[in-house]
């Protein structure tokens, strides 16, 4: 039996990944593991996931459902109790893989002593620290890029932009002209460019200017979607790491157990084909109490049928619940008084989650108002569903100008002078999406989309290819 399993260890190339701590970082990098041994069943994936506490009962249930070719471990938990309250995402996420970096060398020089070829380590955007833990092993180092082609190619440019550039990105007259996209005036680039004296800007700084190190980057995308930035990115004299697009990576799969009797899918499937609005922020965003407000008196007057996951307000940051997925108190008390009543016939309104998934593959879906956080917009495009952008955070904005004014997949609410998106310019857009001559262009576009997606994903589609070339990369690495 030791011999056995000693052969199969030595035959079976490992793949380790990292992903950063929270579950919009684990979800994504999960998607492409999956792909990877489903293409691939002489390929094993290894997780390693740093934490600053006990793993949440979301993460254990998510990886304990994963096929016995994806294993995990746990970290032990490191503490970030000397940092100020206030800290931002970005150092905190960061100094969480910094500090975790022995345990990652220790956990990794066991998996190849004990037989195990580890040819790879996969981290994501926030862990380039772990490079060096990787080149001291002779473990090559890939990035899994979760997010737009978009961002990558600005996340290129950054160190050169910060070289020219004297004061803040958001005082730019002109807009950045980001390598192979669409202009984006500053005030819409990346959320930590924002302060360039801020913590988060100098840690963006410090992983981008790392990211030239990369044995490669594995991109969660694909050309139809952003064909200017990936071809850029791909440039051969560019004097990047080879860029892999393999996207678009969704979980299609029926989630959580018991999704399939959530309420808000019954009550999909007694409305009308194409009808209903989706709203949802995200598992992270949050509104201020004023904007709940004005978003519920809109829909209300737009007259459309909805279905609503509605979060507890935050009137200090729109992220507040990046870190805990369930609203702190009960939703329902911040909406209008008598809104759920009213609207009872034409709208339902669901507190915190609802299974995103199933819902815009939902075929009454007609609509999605989005955060445009990149795994919403890429499930959207998987179902062909069109959009309306409301971004919150981190890189939101720039995805909504993606989808805004280069895949033109998306309408954006104007931001009134009291920093609000009021619920007459929230009705209009609404209507225009669902019912206007705008909405069908998007629709149209959005199938368009959809189809390319499905064939990019295919048994010779391009995406597959690309995972194909990377797997056996790896079965040709040499053992550490």
């Amino acid at each position: 039996m030791e011999n056995q399993q000693q052969q199969q260890s030595t035959t079976t190339t490992l793949v380790t990944m990292m992903p950063s701590p929270g579950m919009g970082h684990l979800i994504p990098m999960i998607e492409f593991a999956k792909r990877l041994t489903h293409n691939d069943n002489t390929i094993n994936v290894h997780f390693i996931i740093p934490c600053d506490g006990p793993p949440s009962a979301a993460q254990t249930t998510v990886l304990r459902s994963l096929p016995a070719t994806i294993s995990h471990t746990f970290l032990p938990p490191i503490s970030l109790s000397d940092l100020p309250s206030d800290t931002k995402i970005e150092p905190l996420i960061s100094l969480t893989v910094v500090r975790s970096l022995p345990s990652l060398r220790h956990t990794l020089a066991s998996l190849a002593s004990s037989g195990h070829r580890v040819s790879a380590l996969v981290v994501d955007l926030f862990g380039t620290d772990a490079f060096d833990v990787a080149d001291d092993l002779n473990i090559p180092s890939y990035v899994y890029y979760p997010s737009t082609s978009m961002l990558l190619s600005f996340s290129f440019y950054l160190p050169q932009l910060d070289q020219m550039v004297q004061g803040e990105y958001r005082d730019l007259i002109e807009p950045v002209q980001i390598p192979g996209c669409v202009p984006v005036h500053g005030k819409d680039l990346t959320h930590p460019v924002q302060d360039r004296n801020d913590e988060a800007y100098k840690w963006l700084l410090h992983h981008v200017n790392r990211f030239r190190r990369a044995a490669g980057f594995i991109e969660n995308s694909f050309f139809e979607l952003e064909p200017g930035a990936i071809n850029e990115l791909q440039k051969a004299d560019s004097g990047k790491p080879p860029v892999y697009p393999v996207g678009p990576l969704v979980n299609v799969e029926n989630g959580r157990t018991g999704d399939k009797d959530h309420e808000c899918l019954r009550w999909l499937d007694d409305q009308p084909r194409g009808s209903v609005l989706f709203v949802c922020f995200g598992s992270g965003g949050t509104l201020s109490s004023a904007q709940i407000d004005e978003l519920a008196l809109g829909l209300e007057k737009s007259g459309q049928r909805f279905l609503w996951v509605v979060r507890s307000p935050n009137d200090k940051v729109a992220n507040a619940s990046y870190f805990n997925a369930q609203s702190q108190a009960d939703p329902f008390d911040f909406l209008p008084k008598g809104f759920v009543e009213t609207t009872k016939g034409m709208g339902l309104v669901v507190s915190s989650w609802a299974p995103q998934a199933q819902v815009l593959a939902h075929e009454s879906i007609g609509g999605f108002i989005t955060h445009c956080g990149w795994n919403s917009i890429l499930e959207s495009v998987v179902n062909g569903v069109p959009l309306i952008a409301w971004p919150l955070y981190a890189e939101q904005k720039m995805n909504a100008v993606l989808v805004t004014e280069d895949t033109k997949v998306a309408l954006r609410p104007k931001i009134g002078e009291n920093g609000l998106v009021e619920k007459e310019e929230i009705a209009s857009v609404v209507k225009n999406l669902m019912e206007g001559e705008e909405g069908k262009k998007l629709r149209h576009r959005m199938k368009d989309l959809k189809e390319a997606a499905t064939k990019t994903l295919g048994k010779n589609g391009a995406s597959t290819k690309q995972i194909v070339e990377l797997a056996n990369k790896w079965k040709g690495q040499t053992s550490v």
